[in-house]
């Protein structure tokens, strides 16, 4: 069995991780659908995979963006999946079996405990994404964006500009028009795929 990425490894029990399946998710590929039963969650190892629905107007709505971690904790407890999840960028993901995850968490306190620390460094993303998107010009919310989301004001640009828009909440257009004018004033720059505050 391939070994699982450190984070993933180390979080899970020993006796559920010989039950996850190593996935290629090629760009496109749909993970669930919004109203299946769940069945699995994901981890995404490499690559991007985001969470979203249908918006009023019939627009892609990102919920979450997911560049490595889990994707779809939530159906943990939930009848059925709440969104679609779309592989982006393409990459290695985990496929983790929800009923033997339920089962090792009643079982094991210390599991749980972990699992715990994992959502509340989820809780912690989110309510980032609530500020950022509060945050009324698209200058701020992009800079805001590298701030939480990049590394050293360095964010990948694997999935695009437009990826990015939507996950801002603003039209493709906006965007483009703020990094060529942040560009141009000499405060960000795009090179390697990357986007960065300089």
């Amino acid at each position: 069995m391939r070994k699982l990425p450190l984070p993933l490894g180390e979080l899970l029990p020993a006796a559920l991780q010989p039950a996850c399946i190593w996935l290629a998710g090629l760009r496109g590929d749909r993970l669930f659908t919004q109203g299946k039963k769940p069945d699995r969650m994901f981890y995404v190892a490499s690559g991007e995979v985001v969470l979203q629905r249908l918006g009023i107007k019939g627009e892609n709505v990102v919920l979450q963006r997911a560049r490595q971690g889990f994707v779809a904790e939530s159906s943990l407890q939930s009848s059925n999946y709440h969104c679609d999840a779309v592989v982006t960028v393409s990459g290695d993901l985990v496929a983790v079996p929800i009923e033997l995850l339920r089962q090792s968490l009643l079982a094991d306190p210390a599991f749980a405990m972990r699992w715990v620390g994992m959502l509340n460094q989820e809780l912690i993303r989110l309510r980032a994404q609530c500020e950022r998107l509060s945050l009324r010009s698209v200058r701020d919310r992009l800079l805001h964006l590298i701030g939480t989301e990049g590394q050293r004001g360095r964010l990948p640009l694997d999935a695009g500009l437009k990826s990015i828009a939507s996950e801002l909440s603003v039209s493709h257009e906006a965007l483009y028009r703020t990094v060529a004018e942040l560009e141009k004033r000499g405060l960000l720059r795009r090179e390697g795929g990357q986007i960065q505050i300089t």
